[in-house]
């Protein structure tokens, strides 16, 4: 019997659980209660308050300008909405970089807000004080490596990263730093499948892959993409499950249709 299915709430002890007995975690992001509440009632594992709602619910081009109040409003809506999952929110670009106290004052402010479980931070050895901080107010951090989005005008591109020797073995390391901190997982975004592999047979704790490839502890995916909501958007990773958004092109055109013909509401449809 698989681990999830006889837990009534997922925690970060059931998903260390989950890699110890090699049960693979799922993860999808989620910005809203109506669409959480599907994912949540479908069995998701994880459910991730991504920043890239800045891109997908505010139409920014990177995830940069969303803010911390921003987040809050999107995480709060998704923990009101969830039973089982659990719910970790994105700390924004600049909530947490350089700066340990307000990187422990954004998160208690996610915490308390929200009723999130935990944050998730990108980068290695640079967020270290912040991890740490945070973590001593008994805040579970879930970490972020690879390609990481906030740091996207350092790079210039969000090609894949870690592909040289120099860059992996940095990647190894902040990944074995972050376990040693204390952080109970850790994302692998857009990296080599080889090393991404490496990294989780390494460590302890779970790694939660997205273009990452196939040996990790689990995977993440952001719901608009998989289900073809957002449609400009396909790497090679995503695998689109659905295109919901040819559908409601279709169902929204009907009624159109229909309200121009008056066919809609029809006798039965009014009082």
């Amino acid at each position: 019997m698989s681990v999830h299915s006889e837990i009534k709430k997922i925690t970060t002890h059931v998903l260390q659980n989950m890699k110890f007995q090699d049960e693979k975690i799922s993860m999808l992001t989620a910005y809203d209660y109506s669409l959480a509440r599907i994912i949540d009632q479908a069995g998701i594992d994880v459910i991730l308050v991504g920043d890239s709602a800045s891109n997908v619910m505010a139409g920014f081009e990177t995830t940069l300008p969303i803010t911390l109040d921003m987040m809050i409003y999107h995480a709060s809506s998704v923990v009101r909405a969830v039973e089982r999952s659990l719910v970790v929110v994105d700390m924004p670009f600049g909530t947490y970089q350089g700066n340990s106290k307000l990187a422990l004052s954004s998160a208690i402010r996610i915490m308390k807000e929200t009723g999130a479980s935990a944050v998730k931070l990108e980068g290695g050895s640079e967020i270290q004080e912040s991890v740490e901080r945070i973590l001593s107010a008994g805040i579970p951090v879930m970490g972020h490596l690879g390609l990481t989005p906030q740091s996207i005008h350092k790079f210039g591109t969000y090609v894949v990263r870690a592909r040289e020797e120099e860059e992996a073995e940095k990647l190894i390391a902040d990944a074995c730093l972050l376990q040693k901190t204390g952080v109970f997982a850790i994302v692998l975004e857009k990296i080599p499948a080889e090393l991404a592999k490496k990294v989780a047979s390494k460590l302890k704790i779970p790694i939660i892959g997205i273009g990452a490839g196939a040996g990790v502890d689990g995977q993440v995916l952001v719901l608009h993409d998989m289900l073809g909501i957002t449609q400009e958007f396909s790497p090679r990773f995503l695998r689109r499950y659905h295109n919901i958004g040819e559908e409601i092109i279709g169902a929204v055109g009907q009624y159109i249709k229909d309200v121009k013909n008056n066919d809609f509401p029809n006798e039965k449809e009014q009082y």
